[in-house]
């Protein structure tokens, strides 16, 4: 605690932010890179199998990653309670982390559990419903686990512990892709279960990265003083509802972001299914590079909070700034890199030499070009919301999601790619510009944020 109780120089609090802000980026790496070797693994399976267990898989994550977003409200407390050494706070958050964890999991796992009907009604083919249940039914049970791993983290987060998150995800993830390969295709004398041996596998690593991080925790010569499974069969209503008040803001943004995915995802289906398949390929791309900004947003979050706790404004400003600015380091020296090798990014996911896959490749490019420059952008939006939550400021940042997401970007995408004939580049472009704005908004809203803090 004695590194923010000094007046950090700047060289001091980048360096607090790179030893939160690597392993952070490095977990999230990890756990997007799960769902691709998990896409190859099904398409392997089969194309029924690929169509039906990405369904499940798609659905299930949205959803887990939703309540996710919840639970996370535990970080900025944290942070705070940490900055300002309230050791018994922290202890008593820890605990009602749990309880919110178990309130989450328990109607989300029924929700899961009877989805089958929902898919039909949304029109899915019953042979594709039937096996997506299978990976259901057995996914869910890797849902509380999942949920109480995300909680941990945001607590060891707060006490700038995010070394051992890395490793476990890293440990987790090699788990699960070999728990895959040889339950789903039968290796070693084990059963051939195909998308059910899937699902184990991961509820398997989830349900191991969940109890690892806990004895982790319950183990560390500092960590274990905080003696967070201490009296959990204890609620406290006041401490429950200020997490669920922090945490739910945060839930819904991360509903509104994947929303937003998802129908830009149909739109682009409306287009053919050549545009969707380059709209896959540009998408799958982003999604692993944009772990890297989320994992540094989570640093924002917990340095910020930190000095809130301790009541400092100007290294409040310096933590938020700073973590901002490398970001944007970060993103714009990846784009650079990126921009260079555009082809051999698509070559990863298409025999470039086949000229059957030349369309692809012409749709695939232009769409890659302002994917790779709006992730600039979404650096900036990203880590400034993750500023934000550090100063718990979580429920006007949600207000400012929906016109610059869901009115700006996906109007002008939408006017774009259906009126003026750009197509997928066009809806492309128009989320671009709305996470622009977005970038913008949240700029204004820390800035104010700062210029109004009484210490």
């Amino acid at each position: 605690m004695t590194s923010i109780l000094i007046s950090s120089p700047l060289r001091t609090e980048s360096k607090q932010f790179l030893k939160l802000a690597i392993p952070l980026a490095a977990a999230q790496v990890a756990q997007s890179l799960t769902g691709f070797f998990d896409t190859i693994m099904m398409g392997r399976l089969g194309v029924e199998t690929l169509a039906a267990g990405g369904l499940a898989s798609l659905t299930f994550f949205a959803i887990l990653n939703t309540a996710a977003g919840v639970v996370m409200g535990i970080s900025p407390l944290i942070a705070e309670a940490y900055g300002a050494g309230k050791k018994s706070r922290i202890e008593k958050l820890a605990r009602q982390g749990f309880w919110l964890v178990l309130l989450l999991s328990l109607p989300m796992m029924l929700i899961i559990a009877h989805l089958d009907s929902l898919m039909l009604q949304f029109g899915q083919a019953e042979t594709t419903v039937t096996l997506a249940n299978v990976y259901l039914d057995i996914i869910l049970w890797g849902f509380f686990p999942a949920l109480g791993f995300a909680m941990l983290r945001g607590v060891v987060s707060g006490l700038s512990h995010a070394r051992p998150v890395m490793f476990i995800v890293i440990v987790g993830t090699i788990f699960n892709v070999i728990g895959n390969y040889i339950l789903g295709f039968g290796q070693f004398g084990f059963p051939r279960l195909e998308l059910a041996g899937l699902a184990i596998a991961s509820a398997i690593a989830l349900w191991g990265m969940f109890i690892a991080l806990l004895v982790y925790i319950l183990r560390h010569r500092q960590l274990k003083t905080y003696r967070i499974c201490d009296r959990l069969h204890q609620v406290k209503p006041t401490i429950l509802w200020e997490l669920i008040k922090t945490g739910v803001p945060i839930g819904i943004f991360i509903a509104l972001e994947l929303g937003l995915f998802t129908v830009v995802t149909y739109l682009m289906g409306a287009l053919g299914t050549e545009v969707l398949a380059a709209h896959q390929i540009v998408f799958q791309t982003i999604m692993v590079t944009f772990m890297i900004p989320l994992g540094m947003s989570y640093a924002a979050t917990v340095r910020v909070g930190q000095w809130l706790g301790q009541k400092n404004s100007k290294e409040i400003e310096r933590a938020g700034y700073l973590s901002i600015a490398m970001g944007l380091v970060f993103s714009v020296s990846l784009a650079l890199a990126m921009l260079l090798f555009q082809r051999a990014i698509i070559g990863l996911y298409l025999n470039l030499d086949d000229p059957a896959n030349a369309s692809i490749l012409n749709l695939a490019l232009p769409m890659l070009t302002i994917a790779t420059i709006s992730q600039i952008l979404d650096a900036v939006q990203k880590i400034t919301y993750g500023a934000l939550q550090g100063l718990q400021d979580t429920r006007i940042p949600v207000l400012l999601n929906i016109p610059a997401f869901w009115v700006v970007g996906l109007t002008i995408g939408y006017f774009l790619g259906f009126h003026f004939g750009l197509g997928g580049t066009g809806l492309w472009l128009g989320q671009s510009i709305g996470v622009a704005t977005a970038a913008i908004f949240f700029l204004l809203r820390f800035r104010e944020r700062i210029t109004h803090l009484k210490y």
